[in-house]
Formats: structure tokens, C-alpha cells, sequence
């Protein structure tokens, strides 16, 4: 995990360190089962390629987001707080495949109580698939002291 990440260790145009993942058939099952999701696409082989069509079970979308958020506290360590997340998923991420995180930063701004936002593009590939487009938004302290987690109220604004 990486040391608490300042404002101002942020810049536009900065690029995260890439996070690969191997994608083990257990990675998909048990992210459905934490996310109570049933659906048989996330568990059953038989079901997904036969009446689905598909190649394989798929990794399903709240594990998805895990692993978006955990690509961005690990950049930015333990102080680091999500405020927004939105995602496009265009491809189905399966068993086999190696996820690779990609992400920069696009904006940088000071907020309250001496913490900041930083704005990050961030791409979830697989081999040659474009399978995630994600873009979000999370605050990071200015100080050493400053610490986003105890905003409240007037002074989170995601």
C-alpha cells in the first residue's frame, strides 16, 4: 500500500502505477457471493455459455467497483476517501483474463479543511478488450494532519 498521497503530489496528466489481477474462476464466484448477486452467469459455466452466450462465467459489476476503489486507495493510501465513482462496462471480464488498471489524473482542486479533490481516468483492460471505463473523484488530505475521512455535513461535497 502506498504512503498517504498529498494534494500536492498531484498534478493533471499524472499517471497511476498500473494494477494487474489475474482472474481465477474463484475471483468471480466469490465477488457474486459478497455482493449476494445469485445470478447464475456469475457462477454456473453451463448456464452462462449456454443460455447466455457467453464464453465463460463473468465477473459482476460490485466487484467490479471493489476493484476500481481498490485501485485508488492503494494509490492514494488509507486517507484517501472515494466521493464518486461511475463506470462503463463494454466487455465482460472472465476467468483468464489478466484485469489491468490504468488510470490519470485529469484535475486537481483544494476544498475544505485543508483537504483536495483529484479527478482520475482510469481504463480496465484484458489482453486486447477494452472491458471498463471508469472516471471518479477522491479527496486527499493537503496536510499530514488533514484527513478527508472526518469531513461531514457542509464540508463533503463529492
Amino acid at each position: 500500500m502506498a504512503a498517504n498521497r498529498m494534494l500536492g503530489d498531484m498534478k493533471e496528466g499524472l499517471e497511476l502505477l498500473v494494477l494487474e489481477k489475474a482472474v481465477k474462476p474463484v475471483t468471480v464466484v466469490l465477488g457474486a457471493m459478497a455482493s449476494r448477486d445469485w445470478r447464475p452467469q456469475h457462477h454456473d459455466y453451463k448456464f452462462a455459455t449456454g443460455n447466455n452466450g457467453l464464453d465463460d462465467i463473468i465477473m459482476n459489476t460490485p466487484n467490479l467497483a471493489a476493484w476500481f476503489e481498490r485501485y485508488l486507495t492503494d494509490w492514494t493510501g488509507p486517507k484517501g476517501r472515494l466521493g464518486r465513482i461511475k463506470f462503463r462496462m463494454k466487455d465482460s471480464v472472465y476467468p483468464g483474463d489478466t484485469m489491468r488498471f490504468a488510470g490519470k489524473v485529469t484535475k486537481v482542486e483544494r476544498a475544505a479543511k485543508s483537504t483536495g479533490w483529484v479527478e482520475v481516468k482510469i481504463e480496465l483492460t484484458a489482453g486486447t478488450k477494452q472491458c471498463v471505463s471508469c472516471e471518479a473523484r477522491i479527496a486527499v488530505p493537503e496536510t499530514a494532519d488533514a484527513n478527508p475521512w472526518k469531513l461531514k455535513g457542509d464540508d463533503w461535497k463529492p
